[in-house]
């Protein structure tokens, strides 16, 4: 009986022995993963010495806006870090010269903050894989229509309106829905819709498109010298951009 007990327990003792190797390898292989994604963090924010599509973008966006004049070449040097570093003391963000999530919202780069928040990347080329080439190309449309003399950011703040204007339940949900809406935008009134877009209205578009949005979620703007409605006026004021003013 002895004998017996004594086979059982040397069993035990193995079989526990045995599990320990295959607990130890289900532990490498979750630090493995969180190794992984670790690196592809480390790899989405941007600093000095970073290369690559990512830089090209943050360049072309910071070089549209002013704050960069140099070559767009996908290489984060010296002058590329001082144009951050302008555009975060702008944008009241921490000044460190460091892409990371807070300067990556700022810049309306949603894919590159989705990336670092953990969450799927939008699917198409404008971000957002809800809208089409046909509401890009109306909402470049109605940007040059209304305000083709405006700065760049002006021009994206007009997009910015159509955009919370589709996501705000008091207007249409669609940006054609929004744009003809009746009485909406005098530039439907007047024709000038039918003008066709320059490529700075293009990518004007594509930034509102994409979520950068100048006027902190205003769903009207008017131009104080032209406007005649006493209604508009009363709006809460939120921001002035150029000629117009971003309400709600």
């Amino acid at each position: 009986m002895k004998k017996i007990l004594a086979i059982g327990a040397l069993t035990l003792a193995l079989a526990a022995s045995a599990a320990v190797p295959a607990a130890y390898a289900v532990t490498r292989v979750h630090g493995a993963a969180d190794t992984a994604q670790t690196a592809a963090i480390e790899t989405a924010v941007l600093r000095q010495g970073s290369k690559g599509d990512e830089v090209k973008e943050v360049q072309r966006r910071l070089k549209q806006w002013g704050y960069y004049t140099g070559s767009v070449d996908g290489v984060f040097g010296a002058a590329t870090k001082k144009a951050v570093i302008a555009f975060q003391k702008k944008n009241g963000l921490t000044a460190d010269g460091v892409v990371g999530k807070s300067t990556y919202a700022a810049l309306g780069m949603n894919a590159s903050y989705n990336a670092l928040d953990g969450k799927s990347p939008s699917g198409s080329a404008s971000g957002s894989s809800n809208y089409t080439s046909s509401d890009l190309y109306l909402m470049a449309k109605a940007i040059y229509a209304e305000g083709r003399g405006e700065s760049y950011t002006g021009q994206v703040a007009i997009g910015a309106v159509i955009m919370n204007r589709v996501k705000n339940p008091s207007f249409p949900n669609t940006i054609a829905g929004v744009i003809y809406q009746q009485g909406a935008f005098t530039a439907v009134a007047d024709g000038q819709i039918n003008l066709e877009p320059n490529q700075t209205a293009y990518d004007a578009a594509k930034d509102a498109m994409n979520g950068w949005d100048p006027t902190y979620g205003c769903i009207y703007y008017y131009n104080p010298a032209v406007a005649t409605s006493a209604w508009i006026f009363n709006r809460q004021t939120v921001t002035v951009i150029g000629k117009h003013v971003f309400a709600i």
